[in-house]
């Protein structure tokens, strides 16, 4: 019995590992984490997406290269509607996007 529950805990702890690392995508809107929400000190990009049946938001902050590139000309002065794929994980209690790409949604 204790090596089947040993077995079954090494499973969830390779899933859950398997899982940090597959990218996601998320449709939502894009905004200036300080410039939008005044939620920051400094210019960061963030998504809010909208859950599904309901009226919650929940906003992710995106990290990387790609989401600083995006910023300047995209999301800093005006909010619009983003399509963003990257590895979610989770920093003092916010959601976090590392950023692989980062575009305009198609209407």
């Amino acid at each position: 019995m204790k090596n089947l529950l040993k077995l079954i805990a090494v499973a969830v702890l390779a899933t859950s590992a398997y899982a940090a690392d597959k990218e996601t995508t998320l449709t939502g809107e894009g905004k200036c984490a300080k410039c939008a929400l005044h939620k920051a000190d400094k210019c960061q990009n963030v998504v809010e997406v909208k859950e599904k049946g309901s009226d919650k938001t929940t906003i992710y902050y995106l990290t990387g290269e790609v989401s600083q590139k995006f910023h300047k000309d995209n999301l800093c002065s005006d909010s619009k509607k983003v399509t963003v794929t990257g590895k979610i994980s989770e920093k003092d209690g916010k959601k976090e996007i590392e950023v692989s790409k980062i575009e305009a949604a198609k209407s």
